[in-house]
């Protein structure tokens, strides 16, 4: 350790040796001898318990998986019945149910659903014949009606949804849960993306870290072929260690010039994770090793192939929370060459009925699969989409669709310490506008966090001079729905 004299001698600026930073700068590797010793493995580091970081309080749940409906799922042919919608059908909506946050004008008409809603299990939660596997996990869902959006844009809302920002240029919630309690498995990522081979409306920024360390930005496991590109290793240990060797070499350059350690570190704790990454993330993306009829139940034996691939991503999901990752998304597979599939401006029924038929059989078997393993109070299985659909459209026809809408939509939360079997909030006669407990995705991810034991308002970076969080100044835990 240095004396206080010689310390106080150095050049203004310079690091202490006794920091973590100067002691790395002075070591004769530095950065990348640190980088090349996690990657060789050192058995002492690879065989530690993992480590996470305590939570503000004692959390309910462990593990969140969002099934991201992307493009808007109709909330008034799902989960919030409007019979008026069939009573006036047709008829024009007027100008009192225009509004700027949907695509609307007087002279648009109302339009029924095409399903039947029914009262489902013992709580009677209303769900249509739409989803007639959901239905039957109906006693499981919370259902929240009273969603409200700001933008009717794809871009802006998926952005929201996932930023917490219509402009982006902020971490994901996956990154902010990743920073906030770290992983609970050394050997896997805390924030995995099963992505079905595209990137949706809003760009790659719906599931980056932004300004956090880059070691929080979600890994994207691919439906088709091998998850990861490289994840098996090309080369004999022998070529591996003189890559790294180079790799320490040039690392050890750029560290010396670098004003800022932080993406050296980030980059490095990358490298490390990767190489730990080639033996698990192979065996846990591997569905072959479940039973016959747990594949079956997901859907994975379908013949339409985008079911089947949402099957495998569905179930992979149960075996990353398994294995200890925190914070799994899935994604909808594009079976029409849109990259919002439950956007349906046009051939509602047809194309609501494909998108159903792909992903709500794996949903409905991951709650049912998660309840029976006793992991569904740990596990927060979030079902939304960015938006809702008019409950009107310019004129009915056979191949009518509905437009974007986020005066009110709907989404769903199963297991996680939320309420079962129950809905919460309304919209109005129509489904047209939020007439009780108006909420905002701000509310939603301030609860979400609360159920995994952080407090949206302590959970802050500094960054650009100021400190952000995922809610930014909004939000608030729905106590109401929470059990």
């Amino acid at each position: 350790m240095q004396s206080s004299s010689f310390s106080n001698s150095r050049c203004p600026g310079a690091l202490p040796v006794n920091s973590r930073r100067g002691f790395l700068k002075q070591t004769s590797a530095g950065f990348g001898w640190l980088a090349l010793a996690g990657l060789l493995g050192e058995q002492s580091r690879l065989q530690a318990a993992p480590q996470s970081t305590p939570p503000h309080h004692t959390p309910r749940v462990k593990n969140v998986i969002f099934c991201f409906m992307d493009g808007g799922p109709s909330h008034v042919d799902t989960f919030d019945p409007k019979p008026a919608l069939k009573t006036h059908e047709g008829k024009p909506i007027g100008a009192g149910a225009v509004s700027k946050r949907s695509q609307s004008s007087a002279g648009r008409v109302w339009l029924g659903s095409p399903w039947k809603f029914r009262q489902r299990g013992e709580s009677g939660l209303w769900v249509s014949d739409l989803f007639p596997q959901l239905a039957q996990v109906a006693d499981e869902l919370c259902v929240v009606r009273s969603m409200v959006g700001e933008l009717p844009l794809h871009g802006q809302q998926n952005l929201l949804l996932h930023t917490g920002r219509i402009i982006g240029q902020a971490p994901s919630m996956g990154a902010w849960v990743s920073y906030g309690l770290g992983t609970e498995n050394q050997n896997l990522p805390a924030y995995v993306v099963l992505n079905n081979d595209w990137v949706p409306n809003g760009g790659l920024e719906n599931f980056g870290s932004s300004f956090l360390p880059a070691t929080h930005q979600a890994t994207q496991l691919r439906a088709k072929g091998v998850p990861v590109d490289n994840i098996r290793p090309g080369d004999s240990l022998s070529l591996q260690q003189r890559k790294l060797e180079l790799l320490a070499a040039q690392d050890q350059i750029f560290a010396d010039k670098a004003s800022a350690a932080s993406p050296i570190e980030s980059a490095i704790a990358n490298y490390e994770t990767a190489f730990r990454m080639q033996t698990l993330i192979p065996e846990v993306s591997d569905i072959s090793q479940e039973p016959a009829y747990i594949q079956r139940e997901y859907g994975v034996d379908s013949t339409d192939e985008h079911q089947h691939y949402y099957a495998t991503q569905a179930l992979r999901a149960r075996r990353l929370v398994e294995a200890g990752v925190r914070f799994v998304e899935i994604t909808c597979p594009s079976f029409d060459s849109n990259n919002s599939p439950w956007d349906q401006h046009g051939q509602l029924k047809k194309n609501h009925e494909k998108n159903a038929r792909i992903t709500e059989q794996s949903v409905a078997a991951l709650i049912v699969d998660l309840k029976r393993r006793g992991l569904l109070d740990e596990t927060l299985v979030v079902w939304a989409g960015e938006m809702g659909r008019t409950p009107h459209t310019p004129k009915v026809t056979p191949t009518c669709g509905r437009d974007h809408h986020v005066n009110g939509y709907s989404l769903f939360l199963a297991g996680g310490g939320f309420k079962p079997g129950i809905t919460f909030g309304e919209t109005d006669e129509f489904g047209n506008a939020v007439v009780e407990h108006p909420l905002s995705i701000h509310d939603i991810h301030a609860t979400i966090l609360h159920q995994l034991g952080l407090d949206h308002e302590a959970l802050t970076f500094r960054h650009g001079g100021r400190d952000h969080r995922l809610t930014d100044v909004h939000g608030h835990v729905i106590q109401e729905i929470l059990s």
